[in-house]
């Protein structure tokens, strides 16, 4: 159990965390994700269109991890969930302590932003369920 959780945790963050990433990754210019395709001499159609593959197929994972965690009993997802916030806050004070205090700030106010859109979709896919219901 203990292995399948740790893998369940892995697949749900790994996701999150590339979401999260500048659309290159952490590398100028995109060089992680381009090493991959670099020998195909790939045009910029072609390129939009492997993103795109690859981000339904992140998708796709996700959507079939949640399916599993959602077969767990509550307090599992929830001790998952605890963990899970856990572990991202933990990470984020490690961040911020890297920063100086100007960086901080511009830090801060990227979560604060991202906490809005967090909520923002969260309100959205809450109005958009609803609406299936109805319909």
């Amino acid at each position: 159990m203990r292995k399948t959780l740790t893998a369940v945790l892995l697949t749900l963050t790994l996701p999150t965390l590339a979401m999260a990433m500048p659309e290159g990754g952490l590398h100028p210019e995109g060089e992680r994700g381009a090493r991959m395709f670099e020998e195909l001499d790939l045009n910029p159609e072609q390129q939009r269109e492997i993103r795109k593959l690859m981000g339904e197929q992140m998708k796709g994972r996700h959507e079939i991890t949640q399916r599993y965690l959602e077969k767990l009993p509550a307090a599992e997802q929830q001790a998952l969930q605890n963990e899970l916030k856990a572990a991202k806050d933990k990470q984020h004070s490690a961040i911020r302590a890297l920063l100086d205090p100007e960086q901080q700030k511009a830090f801060d106010e990227q979560q604060k932003k991202m906490q809005e859109r967090h909520a923002e979709r969260e309100a959205f896919n809450a109005w958009k369920a609803e609406q299936a219901k109805k319909n």
